[in-house]
């Protein structure tokens, strides 16, 4: 009988991988994506198209509206994206307490799916400066999902899995283009047009590129210019 895992899915290449790979270690994947007031529904389309391509057991998404809140470049449209390149530090595009947000959500419905395994595609190489990509930031998680949940209370320990937090992105495309994933269905711009587009110079769609370059693999991410 296959186990159960809660797999975050945001339609970018990161997550992608991570599906793959939950799925390639026998688990049966519910997705979970999140319409939180990012700039683009672009790839919430995306992450329902590679849910079922990679045979996800269910995919739901929820809406959490963090453009009330503002304070990044991804939710508040007055906060231009950067184009310049990588900068040191942490980017106006990091989106306050997301990650510690999704996954307390993926939390609740791994204890109702009787799941003890999450997965999330973080990545701590290639991450931009983000503070909840980092190891240090999924295991104290785990911990305090340990702490703070029936299952944990009763002794059955709940794990988060990252398994691309360590890896370049080229290992990642590398890594899921054995597996199988068509790139190809994947967003990862912060700003894409309504048609997944990508704009090539933000942060995101950089370290895709290079990643594609550095695999040797075929970039087949559309443009649009």
């Amino acid at each position: 009988m296959m186990k159960n895992a809660v797999v975050l899915l945001s339609g970018g290449l990161d997550s992608a991988t991570c599906l793959a790979i939950a799925r390639s270690q026998g688990y049966a994947c519910y997705c979970l994506s999140f319409d939180y007031g990012q700039r683009h529904s672009a790839e919430l389309q995306a992450a329902a198209r590679v849910a079922a391509a990679l045979g996800a057991a269910e995919h739901r998404v929820l809406n959490l509206g963090l453009a009330q809140f503002g304070g990044s470049a991804l939710t508040d449209a007055s906060i231009a994206v950067p184009t310049a390149g990588v900068q040191p530090g942490i980017p106006v595009t990091y989106v306050p307490a997301r990650n510690t947000i999704m996954l307390s959500l993926a939390l609740a419905w791994a204890e109702v799916l009787g799941s003890l395994d999450i997965f999330v595609g973080v990545n701590a190489v290639d991450y931009s400066g983000y503070p909840d990509c980092r190891p240090e930031y999924i295991a104290a998680f785990e911990k305090m999902a340990n702490l703070a949940t029936k299952a944990g209370v009763e002794g059955h320990k709940l794990s988060i899995h990252a398994p691309l937090i360590d890896l370049s992105k080229a290992d990642i495309i590398r890594t899921g283009s054995a597996l199988g994933v068509d790139y190809g269905l994947t967003v990862s711009c912060y700003q894409a047009d309504d048609w997944g587009r990508a704009c090539g110079v933000c942060d995101s769609c950089r370290l895709r590129a290079e990643g594609f370059r550095a695999a040797g693999v075929a970039d087949p991410t559309p443009y649009r210019s």
